[in-house]
């Protein structure tokens, strides 16, 4: 089989890769870009109860005009992206395509002649390379929990076990397991993971540092999802496809692959009014979304990379929302209109607003009295169980402990047969305590805040701070129980040591 070129300059290990030179910036007026719509996207933005921004890189003619991370999130931290990683895979596959080592118009099989004999569907077998590129693969609906159950050790076998309901190439469906099959055809074909596969091509050409993946199984990216990177490494994406692949003067990625995957394959709109506004029925490229202005790759809670090639512009974002459409509405509403033809003169003063308050961005604290209003002493040592005997929205606390410390309270959560330690602390600027987890559980960067509602409860925030997610847990001293619950719920389950970036 054909193997991959091994270029000198690949790195293995993504702790040892810096972040390269910052994006080029500029004013952004200086961009014909009002910052006054910028701050009207915000406004929006802080003031929906059902968004909670993480970051925010607007990119314009090449120049990064404006950036801003909510505290107690920050730029270098890593940022599970969900579905958006699906983007990523199928950059992968365009480089594999471009070096000859994938074809489009293969068959799915022929990559796997371990399994050519289990797979008898002929519409299994007619699969080719382009469909599950596509979310083409003739299913109707999404085959992920079938394929498991199918072959829980190999996903691929179980998804081709799944026979499908269409011709394929004649229906979308959005189906994680075809992109896990793309995904796991590039590994196979070049003897890497998505990861290291991706690192010379693109991680170091374009200047994105670390980037984490979840594997399934160890040794394979997940491809699907699971991806771990900053904000800078989304713009950057967007900046690369917006270029049409070409980067600093080099053409890094095919722009007939950009082409393919910006492009709609197949309509996936129901005719109705409703879905002439929704960004989510206005086509399907290879693994990146036709939104109603220009295209983008998403994931689950509102990440994002927009790419505008109308106004030249990309917009990256991170958040934790359910009501994406909220979100991208906000968008068209207000920095589309922002985006000027020609340079802004006079607007010295706005932008230097802008700069001000994007540095000074954070997700209001939890509120709650630093200690409880009588009696210290009963609280510290306290322990409690969930109440009714389990929490819900999937979280897995077993315990909580509380002690007082010096200048504050240390939160012990059991899970999963291990501790994580937390501290909060009522006196920090912002609200925020940030820390990582303690020993058991050292790389949970975390940030808590909250207190004491009165003498008899106390309720905390916890952020995980390389994911989306945030849970809120309530102490009741009366009868030393707890609730916890998820704001947004998180799709990979697992323990509360599981919300993070993996490490290698």
């Amino acid at each position: 089989m054909k193997r991959a070129p091994d270029p000198s300059t690949a790195r293995r290990d993504h702790e040892d890769v810096p972040l390269n030179t910052q994006l080029p910036d500029g004013p952004p007026a200086s961009q014909g870009v009002d910052a006054r719509g910028v701050h009207a996207f915000l406004d929006a933005l802080e003031q929906a109860p059902e968004i909670e921004p993480h970051s925010l890189m607007i990119v314009r003619h090449g120049r990064l005009v404006a950036s801003g991370w909510w505290a107690p999130y920050a730029p270098d931290r890593l940022h599970l992206l969900y579905s958006l990683s699906k983007s990523f895979t199928s950059t992968a596959a365009g480089f594999a395509v471009a070096e000859g080592l994938v074809r489009l118009d293969d068959p799915v099989i022929s990559y796997f002649p371990e399994f050519e004999a289990d797979i008898t569907s002929p519409r299994s077998r007619s699969m080719l390379v382009r469909h599950v590129a596509a979310m083409a693969s003739g299913h109707v609906e999404e085959t992920l929990p079938r394929a498991i159950e199918a072959d829980p050790d190999e996903i691929v076998r179980g998804f081709l076990l799944v026979p499908p309901d269409r011709d394929p190439g004649t229906v979308f469906a959005y189906n994680q397991p075809a992109t896990y099959t793309l995904g796991t055809i590039v590994q196979k074909v070049t003897g890497r993971s998505l990861t290291d596969y991706l690192r010379p091509r693109l991680f170091e050409p374009l200047g994105i540092g670390e980037v984490a993946w979840h594997q399934r199984p160890a040794g394979r990216d997940l491809g699907f999802s699971g991806l771990h990177a900053t904000t800078d490494a989304i713009a950057r994406l967007g900046l690369l496809y917006l270029q049409q692949g070409s980067w600093e003067g080099k053409q890094l990625l095919p722009a007939a692959w950009v082409e393919e995957a910006t492009r709609s394959h197949l309509s996936n709109a129901d005719g109705t009014p409703e879905g002439a506004n929704s960004d989510w029925q206005q086509g399907y490229g290879f693994q990146f979304w036709m939104s109603r202005h220009g295209y983008r790759g998403d994931g689950a809670y509102g990440q994002f990379c927009v790419v505008l090639p109308g106004h030249d512009a990309v917009i990256a974002m991170t958040a934790a929302t359910v009501e994406m459409q909220t979100l991208l509405d906000a968008m068209w509403d207000n920095l589309l209109p922002a985006f000027g033809s020609a340079p802004l003169d006079g607007r010295e003063d706005d932008d230097a607003a802008l700069a001000e308050r994007l540095s000074r961005l954070a997700l209001p604290a939890a509120v709650g009295q630093a200690a409880p209003p009588a009696d210290p002493a009963a609280w510290s040592g306290a322990e409690f169980t969930p109440a009714g005997g389990t929490c819900a929205d999937q979280a897995t606390l077993t315990g909580i402990a509380v002690t007082s410390t010096d200048g504050g309270w240390a939160i012990s959560l059991s899970d999963a047969g291990e501790q994580l330690e937390l501290r909060l602390d009522g006196g920090t600027s912002s609200g925020w305590t940030v820390g990582s987890g303690g020993d058991a559980a050292a790389t949970v960067p975390t940030a808590v805040s909250g207190g004491w509602a009165d003498q008899d409860t106390l309720a905390f925030d916890v952020v995980f701070l390389e994911t989306p997610h945030r849970l809120a847990v309530t102490c009741s001293l009366a009868d030393r129980t707890f609730t916890a619950r998820w704001r947004t719920v998180p799709l990979h389950g697992g323990p509360l040591r599981s919300m993070r970036a993996p490490r290698r």
